[in-house]
């Protein structure tokens, strides 16, 4: 009889058991289960970056494509770049430049003391990445809030292309790389003045640390009716603007800060050399430029 009570009681107990067993399982309890990986938390941004860049800048000596405007400039620019496909971009862009001094000693207009000057440039660009280059169209207003630099020179009101306030411009530009060279090329049309303006350039960066590179490059110019007529009592229908070898060397402070310092040399070619107050000269600036 004991053993048999025995037996009874040890196979109810394994019943038990296995019926709790069956019922965590079941219920999906810890014990009955693998360790599952918890999923990603969504961040809940629309995107990963804003493709945007904000930079600040000072240049001894402000030159734009070859003509001279002023001297110490200070600069503050925003550039947005919105991915509409895997090779369709639409770009925004604002600059603004403004002059800490400039003086007749510092290689200003004969016979004019201090004087100001600012610009405000605002522009939309869409491009279009083919593999092999990249193509642009590009749009720029330029507002001159103290007048065209050949205003600034004394050019009577109403003179040629010294007397404007602003500017619209059209762009076609494309760029590419053959091996670590990168090239690239522009056309742009000022509707203001129905002038026209060629570019092209290219550069070489060399990588010196993790941190530092140095970036050899040179720009040439040419116009045709740009910016000739009218300015400093110069008359030159079309030519070849200028040659502007510089040196960079960007410097990665952060992984989106980089400060990059240089070094230029403007040489005034036929449309110039006898607009700028030098014909060829030595200028440099810095610039501290922030991605988020």
């Amino acid at each position: 009889m004991k053993l048999k009570s025995m037996t009874s009681v040890i196979t109810k107990s394994a019943l038990v058991l296995a019926s709790c067993a069956s019922l965590s399982a079941f219920a999906g309890t810890p014990s009955a289960k693998a360790p599952v990986a918890p999923l990603p938390e969504e961040d809940g941004a629309l995107f990963d970056t804003l493709g945007a860049e904000l930079a600040v800048g000072y240049d001894t000596r402000y030159y734009f494509r070859g003509l001279w405007f002023a001297d110490n400039i200070t600069s503050a620019g925003l550039n947005l770049s919105v991915p509409l496909s895997e090779q369709v971009t639409l770009g925004f862009a604002s600059l603004y430049t403004s002059t800490v001094e400039t003086t007749a000693g510092n290689g200003g207009p004969t016979g004019q003391g201090d004087f100001d000057y600012s610009e405000l440039d605002l522009g939309a660009s869409l491009s279009y990445d083919a593999g092999y280059a990249t193509y642009g169209f590009v749009y720029t207003h330029y507002e001159f809030f103290d007048g065209f630099s050949g205003t600034n020179a004394g050019v009577p009101n109403g003179a040629g292309e010294g007397n404007i306030t602003g500017a619209d411009e059209l762009g076609l530009t494309v760029a590419t790389s053959v091996g670590p060279v990168n090239l690239s090329g522009g056309y742009f049309y000022d509707l203001r003045i129905g002038g026209s303006y060629f570019e092209v350039g290219a550069d070489l960066p060399v990588e010196v640390t993790p941190w530092l590179s140095l970036v050899p490059s040179v720009k040439v110019g040419y116009g045709i009716d740009y910016y000739t007529s009218g300015v400093n009592g110069a008359s030159t229908p079309s030519g070849f603007t200028h040659v502007l070898p510089t040196l960079a060397a960007p410097i990665k402070l952060t992984k989106s800060a980089t400060l990059t310092p240089y070094i230029a040399y403007n040489i005034s070619l036929g449309a110039r050399n006898t607009l700028n107050t030098q014909d060829s000269e030595i200028f440099g600036g810095v610039k501290l430029g922030v991605t988020f």
